[in-house]
């Protein structure tokens, strides 16, 4: 399989960093496809399937058509296989619901996986952004100090913004912050009770 990376680095209008960035998408995509066994890809296929309308339109198709055996079956005077009130046809809807569920959860929890990566990417990058931000304003303090054409001063912005962020801390003021709006929440409810 060709890499995503050799062929846009030869394309003009993709500069190499973005290609990069393409092809470690690609490749997160791909080895999360890789890993999966055999039965986690036929729970995805059949997932996937029963996510359709066609689904859903052979299913109320296939329940319409028993019903509607089973009581002209009964009109005509044969012994019907689920006469009214429909248990067979409960008990095997119910089932269906069930199976249908465990697939779901089942899909969903290897989704799961792929976005906890992604969400993992997201964060490494915002990081490595910080980091470039930071040393791009250590630079510009610097040529404004050592150029004579600029007057030196000093900046108190810029120097908060060229010391390194501890991503704990943040971490720290943003569940802080969440909890105080959940209280602040639930305090509200409680006097509205």
């Amino acid at each position: 399989m060709p890499r995503v990376k050799e062929e846009m680095a030869d394309t003009p209008e993709m500069p190499p960093h973005i290609a990069e960035t393409v092809q470690a998408i690609t490749d997160l995509h791909s080895d999360h496809h890789r890993s999966a066994t055999g039965a986690e890809r036929f729970v995805d296929r059949v997932t996937g399937w029963i996510g359709r309308p066609a689904f859903l339109i052979a299913l109320l198709l296939v329940v319409v058509a028993w019903i509607a055996g089973n009581v002209l079956a009964e009109r005509a005077g044969v012994t019907p296989l689920d006469s009214p009130p429909f248990d067979l046809t409960d008990l095997v809807l119910t089932f269906t619901a069930l199976l249908i569920a465990v697939l779901i959860l089942t899909s969903q929890r290897r989704a799961d996986r792929l976005a906890h990566l992604r969400q993992q990417m997201t964060l490494e990058a915002a990081l490595m952004t910080e980091q470039r931000a930071r040393k791009i304003v250590d630079l510009l303090e610097e040529l404004r100090r050592d150029s004579p054409q600029v007057r030196d001063r000093h900046d108190p912005e810029a120097a908060q913004m060229a010391t390194k962020a501890n991503p704990r801390a943040v971490l720290d003021v943003i569940e802080e912050s969440a909890n105080a709006v959940v209280r602040s929440a639930e305090r509200n409810n409680d006097k509205s009770d």
